[in-house]
């Protein structure tokens, strides 16, 4: 065992440790001890951090010590329990205290939870008997609010409005009346307030110091003063004004160049036009003084000074403190600037001589002094010497170019290239003035001098197309991209292809086309040039630039002649912006490309037909059906050509063939179609009963079927039609209608509604089935019923405009606006909703708004019929002819097909040759005016 271990074995526990709290060394055993200064310690801080274990006990407060002591009073004490408060209070509260308090919390507790469904029942029963003894207003009521139910709008409406129940004393408030004070009164006043120190002609006469007669004015009385006249002085007042008046009279003419009238409001017009507070005035000018005195060479201080005292009238402190500024800052440029602005024309004039001497390299200094010259021979002459000055100033070379004639500005450009020699738009304005030959000379020199610009190529290839060198051009263009990248400079498409739209804008059309095909590939990823370069042809027809449109359209089709969009994108682009013949050039390479495309024969073929060249658009077709022999599209597009044309001999050999090659319901459909459209019902019959067999979920041949069937007044065989349509097309919404109207114009009310019901049960959530349910309320005089099944419409179907408009218009005028509000809510950017606020401010006679929201709907859907149809009305009663000729070319451009009104004119067989022109007439004739 070594010694290490028997001393750590005899080492003790609580060595090292820290003293317990409230430990006195050697108290155990009886020692007192003393205390001297070294244990102590020098003197502390009152802020000091004390040692916890020998920290003093807390005083306790004066309020504490009240609450410990007992109270003894007599009213404390009880016979029984003896003096109130706690007995063990002074005692210390520890653990089993606390634990004695949570067992008797606990017990509370339970106890409570007994009684309480007792105590709660209890007080619920006494409520109900307050209640009943008093009851509330609203209960008091509520049978008579429950029979509101049934009150009618007509006895709504005639209410009595709400008058004022107070009396006329109440009402009528008594105005208060201002009596003036006579001018005796004000007299008086200041008799009794003043003294008299007027003289009158009698003391002037004698003195002032002896009275007439020698007597002696008695001591002790007051000279008596005269009444003031307020009328004279109102008088004078007057004949001061006529004074000042006729000194600034013209004395030849003998006439005033005063306005008497307008005297004071020129008076007014003099007073400072600043608005803001004297005070914060005051304290600007002090800072702005604090400022100057601690800096006086900042001269951004003295300006601001200067303009304080502008603003608020001071124009001459204003001058005197700018100058101050001059002669403290002579080399700032805006402090000169300023004093010349501030000055009158001489005077200014001598600022900017001062100026100049100062500061001879300042170009804005030269500029303001050109500008003060009245005269254009000085203004050149000031420029000039500007120039011997500053020689290498292009601003100040512009300005004296601009005053100059032609012969004399290109001898000055060609003194300011040379000394400005980096300056694109001098070496271009040099060229502009310059013959042919020396123009490409100075082009020339401009490239070796500044060989990192594009403008100075561009501007090349520009002179050369305007000098007849077309083939030129895009060998410099060319050139140009090979030189900037020779000289590190990026090329950006898009800033090459907005100098292709200035250059179209320019007339240098070559140059544009150019421009395109050398920078339309620039930096585009193979799988991205489609899709690029369309949305760069579509920037620029936005940008009216169509030239570089069509140039990026003939690009792409280059490099994808067999791409159909591409080609139809073309097409569309030189149907709206080109001219016909552009548009059939490109058609005819388009079919060249793309034979199967359909749309592009038809497109060619409808452009000869519109033109009048109908054996042009046969032979187009006779060329399509080659390429495409079965093509629905192609053989109806012929039927439609001959059928227009009145050739209805070929339109059937047409059809008949179509049925013989290519049979399809719609060509079943087109022929039903022509003959029922010429009378021929039988014919019509028979190919119904055909196209039926073959084609029975086709709904518009049932259709067609029923409406011949009525149209011959056949109502009980129509009716048989449309249910056998239905049982073999239930999704036909339009079937549905037809059928109800048909039991409607029966009679059969009840029939019509079960049949929409029964349509809306195989069609939930459509639209159309719960308009017409309400409209065959409505046209039944059933008002109540309507307004239940569009709530109930309205539930199902939230966002359906053609609900939300209906609703708007049934209801009362004065809830119409709330009403179109929600709609609006609900479906903001609906054409039918609105069409509906359009209508409704038609109605308030707001005549721009309404004109404002119609503009709206036909935006959002051109092809909305009745929207072109009441605004065509609107423009009828409340528009000039110019404004109702535009509505007419909007709407044949927009070639409307929907609308209930509209579908109800242009479906009607009477009218199967009318055309977009002739249908708006119809249409808004038919239209009721709005109510």
């Amino acid at each position: 065992m070594s010694v290490q271990s028997f001393v750590n074995k005899r080492k003790k526990t609580f060595l090292g440790l820290p003293a317990p709290l409230g430990y006195v060394p050697g108290l155990g055993r009886g020692a007192t001890g003393f205390t001297t200064r070294s244990d102590i310690g020098p003197a502390r801080d009152a802020d000091d951090i004390p040692e916890d274990r020998h920290a003093p006990p807390n005083k306790k407060h004066k309020q504490d010590k009240e609450e410990d002591e007992e109270d003894l009073n007599d009213a404390n004490y009880d016979e029984f329990s003896g003096y109130g408060g706690s007995l063990c209070s002074k005692d210390p509260y520890d653990k089993d205290d606390e634990e004695a308090d949570a067992i008797y919390d606990a017990v509370d507790k339970r106890m409570d939870e007994k009684r309480k469904e007792r105590r709660e029942e209890k007080l619920k029963i006494d409520i109900e008997k307050f209640r009943q003894e008093r009851p509330k207003i609203q209960q008091q009521f509520s049978d008579l609010k429950r029979d509101l139910a049934d009150v009618t709008v007509d006895d709504w409406n005639n209410l009595p409005e709400v008058g004022d129940a107070r009396n006329r004393k109440q009402r009528v408030a008594r105005a208060e009346k201002f009596t003036p004070v006579p001018d005796s009164v004000l007299a008086r006043a200041a008799a009794q307030s003043s003294m008299n120190t007027s003289i009158s002609e009698q003391d002037q006469k004698f003195g002032g110091i002896n009275t007439p007669f020698g007597a002696i004015t008695p001591i002790g009385s007051a000279t008596p003063s005269a009444d003031i006249d307020m009328k004279k002085i109102g008088q004078a007042r007057n004949t001061l004004m006529d004074i000042k008046l006729t000194q600034v009279s013209d004395s030849v003419s003998g006439q005033t160049v005063v306005d008497p009238k307008g005297y004071l409001t020129d008076l007014q017009s003099m007073l400072p036009s600043h608005g803001g507070d004297i005070n914060d005035v005051k304290k600007a000018r002090l800072l702005l003084k604090s400022v100057r005195e601690t800096n006086p060479k900042h001269p951004p201080a003295w300006i601001a000074s200067a303009r304080l005292e502008e603003v608020t009238g001071k124009v001459q402190a204003a001058r005197n403190l700018i100058m101050k500024g001059c002669e403290e800052c002579p080399k700032s440029e805006d402090v000169w600037l300023e004093s010349a602005r501030l000055m009158p024309g001489d005077q200014a004039r001598a600022v900017v001589a001062q100026a100049v001497r100062q500061l001879p390299q300042s170009v804005r200094i030269w500029s303001k002094a050109a500008d003060l010259e009245m005269e254009l021979k000085t203004k050149k002459r000031v420029f000039r010497k500007a120039l011997e000055s500053i020689p290498n100033s292009v601003r100040l070379w512009k300005q004296a170019v601009e005053l100059e004639e032609e012969e004399d500005a290109r001898i000055m450009l060609s003194r300011a290239v040379e000394c400005c020699p980096t300056s694109v738009e001098l070496w271009l304005a040099l060229a502009r003035l310059e013959s042919y030959e020396n123009a490409r000379k100075v082009l020339n020199k401009a490239r070796e001098s500044i060989p990192t610009d594009r403008q100075v190529w561009i501007t090349a290839a520009k002179l050369e197309e305007a000098n007849g060198n077309s083939h030129m051009v895009e060998r410099i263009i060319e050139r140009a991209l090979n030189s900037l990248r020779a000289n590190m400079v990026e090329i950006n498409r898009d800033h090459w292809i907005r100098d292709a739209e200035d250059c179209e804008k320019s007339g240098s059309i070559i140059t544009c086309q150019a421009i395109i095909h050398a920078v339309i590939s620039v930096g585009i990823e193979e799988e991205d040039r489609k899709h690029t370069w369309m949305e760069d042809a579509d920037s620029c027809a936005a940008h009216q630039a169509y030239e570089c449109a069509r140039a990026i359209y003939a690009f792409a089709l280059a490099e994808f002649p067999s791409k159909k969009s591409i080609w139809l994108r073309a097409a569309y682009f030189e149907k709206n912006h080109g001219t016909r013949e552009s548009l059939e050039a490109l058609l005819q390479r388009a079919v060249a490309h793309c034979p199967k495309a359909e749309v592009l024969w038809l497109m060619g073929a409808k452009s000869k037909w519109m033109a009048g060249d109908v054996p042009a658009a046969r032979s187009i077709l006779a060329l399509a059906f080659q390429a495409n022999p079965n093509s629905e599209e192609i053989w109806l597009a012929a039927v439609k050509l001959e059928s227009e044309n009145n050739e209805f001999e070929r339109a059937r050999r047409l059809l008949q063939k179509a049925r013989a090659s290519a049979p399809t319901a719609r060509v079943f459909m087109k022929s039903v179609k022509l003959e029922w459209s010429l009378g021929e019902i039988r014919n019509a019959e028979i190919l119904l009963d055909e196209a039926v067999k073959h084609y029975p979920d086709f709904a518009k041949l049932w259709m067609m079927k029923g409406q011949i069937l009525v149209q011959a007044g056949k109502k009980e065989a129509a009716r048989d039609s449309y249910n056998q349509g239905l049982k073999k097309c239930p999704q036909a919404v339009p079937l549905w209608l037809l059928l109800s109207r048909l039991e409607e114009s029966l009679g059969q009310l009840t029939r019509a509604r079960s049949i929409l019901e029964k349509a809306r049960l195989k069609n939930p959530s459509t639209e159309e089935l719960w308009l017409e349910a309400v409209r065959v309320e409505c046209r039944a005089g059933l008002k109540n019923i309507a307004n239940t099944l569009m709530a109930k419409a309205l539930q199902e179907c939230p966002t359906s405009g053609m609900l939300w408009a209906e609703a708007i218009l049934m209801e009362a005028r004065p809830q119409r606006k709330t009403k179109c509000m929600d709609a609006l809510k609900k479906c903001e950017h609906n054409p039918h909703v609105l069409l509906a606020a359009s209508k409704l401010f038609w109605c308030e006679r707001k005549i721009s708004k309404a004109r404002s929201w119609f503009n709206r709907t036909v935006k959002i859907d051109p092809d909305l019929g009745d929207a072109w149809a009441y605004f065509y009305k609107f423009e009828l009663a409340h528009g000039d002819e110019k404004e109702q000729e535009d509505i007419q070319k909007r709407c044949l451009a927009a070639e409307p097909h929907h609308g209930d009104n509209w579908c109800a004119v242009s479906k009607d067989i009477n009218n199967w040759r009318l055309k977009t022109e002739e249908l708006l007439p119809i249409v808004a004739k038919s239209l009721p005016i709005p109510t």
